[in-house]
């Protein structure tokens, strides 16, 4: 006997592993092979002696584990095949042969033994709180063949599973039978061996079976149901926006690492806190210009000017990127530049008062170009303003053709500045003949007087 159970022990401990898991939904098919042992001393049986006197046992010292009255064969005697059938019950079908040399303490002929049985189990694991140590008790119906001798039993079975992988176990049970006839072969019957459970699915070898695998191709974790946490934020791949870098669930598994509730992967600042409006960067000065792209970041400013307030380099409270004088101080009204003032009005008419023209002619007069530079000069300080090139005429001939010449003359001088630099728009010609005398056209005095060109501001 010591060799057969010493043979499954080995057998046990070779195949065996360290993930624990017994019988169940899982692996719901289970063989058990291992020997077994008849005793039929302990069911209190009177049994004949040698000499015809009949021995009651004595239930005290040695009554189960007196080996002395034990049959069994030194060999794999016993087998069974279970099925897992839910909520804690199996169906087994077992059988065994042995040899019976001995009935009690009377000697037998080394009689031959068989017998089969069908037991419902029920297994006790989850009140142990245990996956190693597997407890379970059965009841059953059976029959077993001694030589010429036969019967019908009801058996009554308790047993426990030592699990050393999610697959193997070894088994100790016993079973006592109850003889339907009045034989007197009412017995113990002991089993030891190993047990091997299959039958469940595990494509991906992760421990979790198909069955209850959400990502059965992909090796994973029994906590996420067989599904992977390849960044062990404790969110499965599956549902992980980021499955490759660790985050929080809040995001979906993807990372927040500066705080301000926008993931990394849409952060344009992922190590500074910063404000959704500005895709996560900051913007200390709020003036929608990101630190970043902010030349001015403590001092609000239009982005226009990266984030820099506007300069007013001649203090007139026109900005220099509306001021058309940025460096003479001005008016609002006029952009920027200063107002013509009338004293600059009167210079300007003064220096126009000495355009001469060839008589009768719109031609300008070599000696009119310093007054043309003069009123060029002042032109240029007021940039802003417009003016008006009028041309005038005393009363001598024709009206018409003093409105023709006053018209010429003008576009002469008007020719003449926009040709040096002053820009076309802001000039305009008027022809007055001689309807706006400012002497007598009686006296030759008056008539000189008349014939001019003034230069005028357009007041708006």
């Amino acid at each position: 006997m010591k060799y057969t159970i010493k043979s499954i022990l080995v057998l046990a401990f070779l195949v065996g592993s360290y993930t624990i898991n017994a019988q169940d939904k899982n692996n719901p098919w289970s063989v058990f092979i291992g020997t077994n042992v008849v005793d039929f001393y302990p069911t209190g049986a009177d049994l004949k002696t040698p000499g015809g006197v009949i021995a009651s046992p004595d239930f005290g010292e040695d009554l189960f584990f007196n080996t002395d009255n034990w049959n069994m064969v030194s060999s794999i005697s016993s087998v069974s095949v279970t099925r897992y059938i839910g909520d804690g019950f199996s169906v087994e079908m077992a059988g065994a042969f042995n040899r019976i040399d001995r009935r009690g303490q009377v000697p037998a002929d080394n009689l031959s033994w068989l017998n089969l049985d069908g037991t419902i189990q029920y297994n006790l694991k989850d009140f142990i709180g245990s996956n190693i140590f597997d407890p379970y008790v059965g009841v059953g119906l059976g029959y077993f063949s001694l030589d010429n001798e036969g019967a019908g039993t009801f058996n009554t079975n308790l047993g426990v599973n030592f699990w050393l992988s999610d697959q193997f176990a070894i088994t100790l049970d016993t079973a006592y039978k109850t003889a339907f006839e009045q034989s007197d072969l009412d017995l113990f019957q002991h089993r030891l061996g190993v047990k091997f459970s299959f039958g469940g699915q595990d494509a991906d070898g992760d421990g979790v079976y198909d069955k209850f695998d959400e990502c059965k191709e992909e090796p994973g974790l029994e906590e996420f149901n067989g599904c992977p946490d390849s960044d062990g934020d404790g969110i499965p791949d599956k549902d992980d926006s980021c499955p490759n870098t660790a985050g929080s669930a809040e995001f979906n598994g993807c990372p927040d690492s500066d705080g301000d509730g926008i993931i990394d992967t849409e952060d344009q600042c992922p190590n500074e806190a910063g404000s959704t409006e500005n895709q996560g960067c900051p913007d200390a000065d709020k003036d929608g210009t990101i630190d970043s792209l902010d030349k001015c970041p403590n001092q609000s400013g239009p982005s226009a000017n990266k984030g820099c307030p506007w300069p007013d380099s001649d203090g007139d409270g026109v900005l220099d990127k509306d001021d058309l004088c940025p460096n003479e101080n001005g008016t609002a009204a006029n952009k920027g530049c200063p107002e013509l003032t009338e004293e600059v009005q009167e210079e300007l008419n003064e220096y126009a008062k000495t355009i001469n023209f060839s008589t009768g002619k719109s031609e300008i007069t070599k000696d009119s170009e310093e007054a043309l530079s003069a009123i060029i000069s002042i032109l240029s300080q007021y940039p802003n303003a417009k003016f008006s090139v009028e041309g005038h005429t005393d009363s001598v001939g024709r009206a018409e053709s003093n409105k023709k010449l006053s018209e010429s003359r003008a576009q002469a001088v008007y020719n003449y500045l926009t040709s040096n630099g002053v820009e076309s728009s802001r000039l305009e010609v008027m022809a007055y003949g001689e309807e706006k005398p400012i002497a007598n056209n009686n006296t030759t005095a008056g008539r000189a007087k008349n014939r001019r060109v003034e230069i005028n501001l357009i007041k708006k």
